[in-house]
């Protein structure tokens, strides 16, 4: 399938359409726990109080340890019933940080403007399991994507659970929150972005043009993507299933088409 490619790029002169109105999350202190989450924390230097190290532990640990001495992070050795008191798998490590930010939008489309590429978004409309949304960012990091965009309102948001989830991805991947998801995709059109929701009933995935500047919109699994976010978007695309289940869980569906665009965009492919 062949889309109009002939919406003005305004992300290639910055953006200026984008007008949600800023976060303001409070500053608080969080646990975070498990080896790569630690690890990555510490790697995209988000501010950390405290690191709670098992007395016994080794391996990958110790590269951890290395890092927060660096840092002048100070380190407390705890027995393993101190550690699970914070979380089931600990792997032998937490620290006490910062709560997470939230990016805005515009934040997103600047990492797109400075890596030199046609910005490449996913929106998550009513993916309410943290485990659904720490994964998708996991592959969001890992297809090259330049951010995610979720609701408010019915939504999972940036916890512990994600974290875990994602595997540390949710230190490297920007995720804006947003009030009202159709404004966004009007306001994300006007930046020249095509938007691709990801229904049971469109055209086969692999059948549509995905290379350009796009915004994958991924829906929940009980009522999937709303009517009105379907009806603003450019286009509707389908994972075909061989087997007897009719669909994908939202990370999984997120994966197929993430590393689609990522194919795409490689080859250059014009469907």
């Amino acid at each position: 399938m062949k889309v109009n490619n002939t919406r003005k790029p305004a992300f290639l002169t910055g953006s200026q359409n984008i007008k949600e109105e800023k976060s303001e999350e409070p500053s608080l202190s969080a646990t975070i726990y498990g080896r790569n989450t630690v690890l990555e924390a510490l790697k995209s230097g988000r501010e950390i109080e405290k690191l709670l190290v098992l007395k016994s532990a080794e391996g990958s640990i110790r590269k951890i340890e290395a890092m927060a001495r660096d840092r002048r992070i100070p380190i407390q050795y705890v027995d393993k019933a101190a550690l699970d008191r914070i979380g089931e798998h600990h792997q032998g490590v937490a620290a006490t940080t910062t709560e997470y930010r939230y990016s805005e939008v515009e934040d997103i489309l600047e990492v797109a403007a400075s890596r030199g590429e046609p910005p490449f978004l996913v929106l998550l409309d009513g993916i309410e399991d943290p485990h659904n949304l720490g994964a998708i960012l996991r592959t969001v990091d890992g297809a090259g994507a330049h951010g995610v965009i979720i609701p408010k309102r019915r939504a999972a948001g940036l916890t512990e659970t994600v974290s875990k989830a994602s595997a540390g991805a949710i230190e490297h991947v920007p995720v804006a929150k947003v009030v009202n998801l159709v404004n966004t995709i009007r306001d994300l059109k006007k930046e020249g972005l095509w938007i691709a929701v990801c229904d049971m009933e469109g055209t086969p995935y692999d059948e549509a043009d995905l290379s350009g500047p796009i915004a994958l919109v991924i829906g929940g699994e009980g009522q999937g993507v709303g009517r009105l976010i379907r009806e603003s978007a450019d286009y509707v695309v389908s994972i075909p299933m061989c087997g007897h289940i009719s669909s994908l869980n939202a990370s999984n569906a997120a994966a197929v088409l993430l590393y689609e665009v990522n194919r795409q965009r490689k080859k250059g492919k014009r469907v």
